[in-house]
């Protein structure tokens, strides 16, 4: 338990960091925007990549993957009952709610959280795999069919395959399954590359919370609520008991199920609602609420869980 709050006091500090850089305009209004793209173009994949070239994938793509589909599934579907009853959103709209409910942030927090707080990248990797592969193209379909009428599926099928933290995760896997032996002159840039991860998307995203005031008007307060509950609460709690119950985790596997549930909305949501101009305030506010929540339930899962 010890070392979780260690774990958790080390994200805090860097993401300190990052709002006084904020604060005092270090690194200009556009920083937070150019640390992320580096992160997501360079460094997280290539933390990906050396993690997964080295990992027991037998652990990697366990029954965690089932876990977090099961739980993504019931918190989303959970809003899309709900937005049906009481909300009557349109398609569109109910889709990024249910995104927000169900679509961790598997880059910016999990891959941290995965390192400092769990001991290990690899344990984000079959989360952001799914999200990536199964889960965005189905709500980008949705999207486009609601919101422009037709579907580009080209574009929805290269998708996947166009994600530089996709490409990598399976080149690590290629590199761990086939045996290949890469020499220490090549390897060793993409361990340099990805130490600088962590601290770039912790800064970044401690950068962006200066000035984010949510729930600013009562358009989608409701909406922008049960999202946040069902992504804050709901999706860890049916974790917890689709992986204690169902599958019998325990230890060290249960308390990684749980606590990558626990991650907030993803960024990406924000993003493809803006794309859509479709749910905007519901994705943004979303996903500020469970990043501030985020913190304590996982503070409160560790004491319950660490082994």
């Amino acid at each position: 338990m010890g070392g979780v709050v260690v774990g958790f006091a080390i994200i805090a500090f860097v993401i300190a960091v990052g709002y006084i850089a904020a604060r005092f305009g270090i690194g200009g209004p556009t920083a937070p925007f150019v640390l992320n793209r580096i992160a997501f173009f360079i460094t997280n994949p290539a933390l990906l990549f050396v993690t997964l070239a080295h990992a027991d994938l037998h652990v990697v793509f366990s029954t965690q993957v089932v876990v977090a589909a099961v739980a993504a599934l019931v918190a989303g579907g959970a809003f899309v009952l709900l937005s049906r009853l009481f909300f009557r959103r349109g398609a569109a709209e109910t889709t990024i709610g249910a995104l927000g409910s169900g679509y961790v942030n598997a880059n910016n927090i999990g891959i941290p959280v995965a390192v400092y707080v769990l001991g290990s990248a690899s344990y984000v990797a079959p989360v952001l795999l799914l999200q990536l592969i199964v889960f965005a193209p189905i709500a980008l379909t949705v999207l486009d069919v609601t919101s422009r009428g037709s579907v580009s599926v080209r574009s929805i099928l290269t998708q996947p395959i166009r994600n530089p933290m996709i490409i990598a995760s399976l080149l690590g896997i290629l590199v761990d399954v086939s045996g290949l032996q890469i020499p220490d002159a090549v390897y060793e840039p993409f361990i340099l590359l990805g130490g600088a991860a962590v601290p770039l998307v912790l800064m970044a995203f401690g950068m962006s919370l200066y000035g984010s005031r949510p729930l600013r008007s009562d358009h989608g307060r409701a909406e922008i609520l049960t999202a946040s509950l069902l992504k804050s609460a709901v999706m860890p709690t049916v974790a917890f008991l689709v992986a204690w119950l169902v599958f019998g985790l325990h230890g060290q596997s249960l308390f990684a199920a749980v606590a990558l549930a626990a991650l907030p909305t993803a960024q990406n949501v924000y993003n493809f609602a803006a794309r859509y101009e479709r749910g905007v305030a519901i994705a943004r506010d979303t996903v500020l609420l469970t990043t501030v929540l985020a913190i304590p339930a996982l503070l409160l899962i560790a004491a319950l869980l660490a082994p």
